[in-house]
């Protein structure tokens, strides 16, 4: 389970205390771009702005009762500001102080956001850069392909992840928008202006138009972009889980001291971090589906988009923020196993120069059918009489007629295999 209260950065985004806080601030600041329309007297602004104030406790006693969020908030409000409270929310629907204020919110969570996948991106630069020449074999469908380092498997997540902080952005920026153009958007009971006013103070762009809510397509782009984020995560952490295999053993999670891995069985060793980020990324993706949904609304607005929303935006950022702190010290403290990797990189006696032995065939002149069925004679040598590739080889006058000995050897040698792997570096920004 995810304790929230271990995470008081994100979790006090979503608190009630900071909500009603963005929720008053957005009531003053309409109210400060009245009063310099004329509309309301300076008088009554400075009073609004010395006395406005709420209590938490008594908003939720009193929505109890109206069954109305922003009504309980106006009213308890009013309470401390007096006869100038009139002047508050003037022209104003719910929707304008909720969506910019949930606006607010999304800004505030996704740059929060924001900092630990910087983070993240830094603790794999600084362990791809230390394992760039770990060499291991590649493996696809699961079976050994050819060989890759360590290095090379962080630089590819090093790379998605930089993708993942550039559509973070641009989510952020997208949801960067605040309204406050009344009932059903059309700017009826306040001047455009009042609305530029108080996004230009809150940090917002101010919404083009807007049918009393800011469309969920925003919304809806932020929340899959949470959710490509984890799927990501997800990708790194069940590579980790594959790694840990018994059979394989060539990556573990770290095991503190006076760890236990299971109740049953005092040997194991779990990989029990990456597998919580892979079940949560699940939630994450239900999540997205969701914000989704709550694209299509009644006309020009109804509220089946509100509830989902008091439940996504929330838990999905503070899930998120969470998958990556896991991240963050799944992949600090990453125990490697070099001579594993080596060993494992052996197990098919050199099948992994296949395509190398192949290509070679191929400069010398033959077809590629031909130095297929040749390089595929051989290897199935290896498989059925467990010799290694580079003896069966060897043995093969008719191969020998057309490669030398000392052209096997140098197509053996792992830096000839990997001799691009600077270039990779180079090119994914760890050169």
């Amino acid at each position: 389970m995810i304790d929230r209260y271990s995470m008081p950065e994100i979790a006090d985004i979503w608190s009630d205390n900071n909500r009603f806080s963005i929720w008053l601030k957005i009531e003053i600041l309409a109210v400060e771009a009245l009063s310099d329309a004329g509309v309301v007297p300076k008088s009554s602004l400075e009073t609004i702005k010395e006395k406005a104030d709420f209590d938490v406790s008594q908003i939720l006693k009193i929505e109890e009762e109206v069954k109305h969020d922003v009504i309980a908030f106006l009213t308890n409000v009013a309470e401390y500001v007096g006869e100038d409270s009139r002047y508050i929310h003037y022209g104003m629907t719910s929707s304008d102080v909720l969506d910019t204020a949930l606006a607010v919110q999304m800004v505030q969570a996704g740059e929060t956001i924001k900092k630990l996948l910087a983070e993240l991106i830094s603790v794999i630069k600084t362990r791809a850069l230390e394992t760039r020449n770990m060499v291991m074999v590649g493996r696809s469908h699961g079976v050994h392909a050819e060989p890759i380092t360590f290095g090379f498997k962080l630089a590819l997540w090093y790379d998605e992840l930089n993708r993942q902080m550039e559509r973070l952005s641009q989510a952020i920026d997208t949801i960067r928008v605040g309204q406050i153009s009344g009932a059903v958007g059309t700017f009826d009971h306040l001047d455009p202006s009042i609305q530029d006013y108080v996004c230009e103070k809150l940090g917002l762009k101010s919404a083009n138009i807007s049918s009393q809510i800011l469309q969920r397509d925003r919304h809806a782009h932020y929340m899959n972009t949470i959710s490509l984020i984890g799927g990501s995560l997800e990708k790194i952490a069940i590579e980790i889980r594959h790694l840990q295999r018994t059979e394989v053993l060539e990556a573990t999670e770290f095991f503190s001291k006076g760890q236990k891995g299971s109740s049953a069985m005092p040997h194991k060793k779990n990989p029990i971090i990456s597998e919580r980020i892979c079940g949560l990324a699940r939630l994450l993706r239900g999540n997205a589906l969701a914000a989704m949904e709550n694209m299509a609304l009644w006309h020009e607005r109804d509220i089946s988009h509100s509830s989902v929303e008091r439940v996504i935006l929330p838990d999905s950022t503070i899930t998120l923020y969470y998958m990556l702190k896991k991240a963050i010290e799944l992949i600090k403290n990453l125990e490697l196993n070099p001579e594993k990797m080596q060993e494992n990189l052996n197990l098919t006696h050199g099948l992994i120069f296949s395509q190398a032995v192949m290509l070679a065939l191929t400069k010398k002149g033959l077809s590629r059918e031909e130095s297929y069925k040749l390089v595929q004679r051989n290897a199935m040598k290896v498989w059925d009489e467990n010799i290694s590739f580079y003896e069966a080889l060897k043995g093969d006058n008719e191969f020998l007629a057309v490669i030398s000995i000392n052209e096997i050897e140098d197509i053996f040698k792992l830096e000839n295999r990997l001799k691009n792997l600077d270039t990779i570096f180079t090119r994914v920004g760890l050169g």
